[in-house]
């Protein structure tokens, strides 16, 4: 039996093994920027002046939807009311034309005073009497009735529909007719004054007229 023979290393394999490889190297430093610090923390007092302004944003919102409500509420409520009153102008209109000719009576009269006061407690309220200065807000002038002396602004000279308005919303003009004020009438000059003056003038003396 033979002895084995002792394995041969080549030199090169030898020095390859001897030099370090890239994993054994050293890190290099990493050149990435630092993440920046992270701002400190709010104070007590900071977060509860924030909550505190939050607070009062919320509140002035709020009341100022309440009044907008409110406003709304009682634009409906009154552009509902202004709707029916419309709707009972024609039967105040037959109710006043009884009066003028002394139908209202009995029963009737009863119903009439009734109505009368229901509008009332609604503020509706009549217009439009004789005497009255005209007012183009509220009357429509349907004629015009002339002239007269005893006036001295454009008047109402007779009331042809009466108007009714709910405070300050007309829910209908007065019919009226109209008288204006009599207007100064210059007195009628002479053609003659403004003619102007001519002097006369003597025919000169002639031999013939001596004669």
């Amino acid at each position: 039996m033979t002895a084995e023979e002792p394995e041969q290393v080549n030199p090169e394999q030898a020095e390859e093994a001897t030099e370090p490889t890239e994993s054994s190297e050293a890190p290099e430093a990493s050149d990435a920027p630092s993440e920046p610090e992270a701002p400190a923390a709010q104070t007590a007092e900071e977060q509860l002046a924030e909550r505190t302004a939050d607070l009062q944003r919320l509140q002035a919102e709020y009341i100022n939807y309440k009044r907008r409500v409110e406003r709304d509420r009682v634009r409906v409520k009154a552009q509902g009311e202004a709707g029916v009153l419309r709707s009972l102008l024609t039967v105040l209109d037959d109710i006043g034309r009884a009066a003028d000719h002394g139908e209202l009576e009995g029963g009737f009269k009863a119903v009439a005073d009734a109505l009368q006061q229901a509008v009332k407690s609604h503020r509706l309220e009549s217009f439009g009497v004789k005497g009255d200065e005209f007012d183009p807000r509220l009357h429509d002038a349907m004629f015009h009735a002339g002239e007269s002396a005893d006036v001295d602004v454009t008047t109402v000279d007779s009331v042809l529909r009466t108007g009714y308005r709910v405070g300050d919303e007309v829910i209908r003009h007065a019919q009226v007719s109209v008288i204006d004020p009599a207007g100064d009438v210059p007195a009628e000059e002479d053609p003659a004054d403004d003619a102007p003056a001519t002097e006369t003038v003597e025919a000169p003396v002639t031999d013939e007229d001596r004669d």
